[in-house]
């Protein structure tokens, strides 16, 4: 048998609204799941009839199993309208995932587990806002506060410490990458999976932050969810390899490896307001920390060497003191830049920027002690601190410049 075959095509059954013509593809992807897999498919199917409104169909996606699935998996097809077998000579269920949904010709594309942990009630709440366009993606989420869980402390932590990693490491805002329980237009699904590239359980991951970095829209559904004692899944061995997957996708972004970029502009998530770019409010609220906490600092910079240094000079020291961990933090903080590729790059554009507001707050003194020859070191630094919110109008702007390769990042 050849790889990716598809055993049996299977018309696409028609739910009990006929003339409903959006369509559902699940996929149940398995890997030696001989013993569980025809209770899953059963039950499924007779969900779809009694719940669903659509035209829907049931995929079986054969992980290269070893055992009798793939038998059971032919006798299913051919017994239930519907259903039908897409099998592969190669393990991994992000790899069966990706085959199926990118050659479907459904609406929205879905999948589960086979243990169906996940309470089928939530199936039609999930592809509701798909089917609607409000939504790109949906996912079941365990971790929601209304969400009722059955598991072990084990499974619970894991879960809940990996969310946490992926809040932290990527900025990620979904609250359960991992539950088993996801849906997706067809149309996303055919712009974002080929740039996904795990192959195994790190799959949900890399697809949700892609989607979110592409300003896409995922709708959340709390699941009642009952963990299955029987699961033959490696945790520490997934656990490690989601780590790996992790710091790769975190360094592809940060290296602008992965377009999302062009990825937004491609499914239409440009800015809503023209001149408003994408992330910029989050930008401007960000800066404006920066720029207070810097502001204290030259103020303070200035009273302490001004009496010493002159001025001018306290000026520019304070200035470049500031200006060097200013376009440090903005660099983290505000535009979301990691790592040490072109920091030496960006602190010299960032020089360009402090030169620029040093000519216009030694310009602000040069006029300041023209009119006032004896003004005190008091009215000196209010009339900085309004020269300096001039130049940090500009150097918002000039640093959105500077860091404009990396606006696909979260902001």
């Amino acid at each position: 048998m050849t790889s990716n075959s598809l055993l049996k095509a299977g018309g696409r059954r028609t739910g009990s609204r006929s003339g409903n013509t959006a369509t559902l593809e699940v996929v149940i992807p398995v890997y030696n799941e001989e013993a569980d897999l025809e209770q899953c498919i059963r039950r499924l199917h007779a969900h779809l009839d009694d719940n669903i409104p659509l035209q829907s169909q049931i995929t079986i996606a054969d992980n290269a199993s070893t055992d009798g699935t793939l038998a059971v998996a032919q006798r299913l097809a051919a017994e239930i309208d519907g259903v039908r077998v897409h099998h592969l000579e190669e393990k991994g269920r992000g790899r069966a995932l990706k085959a199926v949904w990118l050659a479907s010709d459904a609406d929205v594309v879905a999948y589960m587990d086979v243990d169906l942990s996940t309470d089928l009630n939530a199936l039609m709440p999930l592809i509701a806002p798909l089917m609607s366009g409000h939504s790109d993606l949906a996912i079941g989420s365990r971790l929601a506060r209304s969400s009722r869980v059955v598991r072990g402390a084990k499974r619970e932590f894991i879960s809940r410490s990996y969310n946490l990693i992926l809040r932290a490491s990527l900025q990620a805002r979904f609250s359960d990458a991992q539950c088993g329980f996801k849906a997706m237009r067809t149309d996303v699904a055919r712009e974002l999976l080929p740039l996904v590239q795990d192959t195994g359980w790190f799959f949900d991951t890399e697809l949700l932050v892609i989607a979110e970095k592409a300003g896409l829209r995922i709708h959340e559904v709390p699941v009642d969810w009952v963990d299955d004692p029987d699961s033959s899944v490696n945790i520490v061995d997934t656990a490690v390899k989601d780590l790996q997957g992790c710091w790769r996708v975190g360094r592809a972004l940060a290296t602008g490896e992965l377009p999302v970029a062009e990825l937004r502009r491609s499914l239409g998530r440009e800015p809503l307001v023209a001149g408003v770019p994408h992330g910029m409010v989050g930008q401007l609220v960000r800066f404006g920390i920066v720029g207070i906490a810097s502001t204290i600092a030259y103020a303070l910079l200035y009273l302490i060497l001004q009496p010493t240094v002159g001025a001018q000079a306290a000026n520019f020291l304070g200035l470049l003191i500031t200006a060097v961990l200013n376009t440090a933090a903005n660099r983290a903080f505000t535009f979301g830049v990691r790592g040490s590729q072109d920091a030496g790059k960006h602190q010299m554009q960032g020089l360009i920027v402090f030169g620029f507001a040093l000519l216009i707050t030694s310009g602000s003194l040069v006029v300041l002690h023209a009119v006032l020859p004896d003004a005190s070191h008091h009215i000196e630094l209010a009339v900085l601190v309004v020269a300096n919110l001039v130049a940090t109008v500009c150097r918002f702007v000039a640093l959105r410049w500077v860091f404009r390769n990396k606006e696909e990042l979260p902001l």
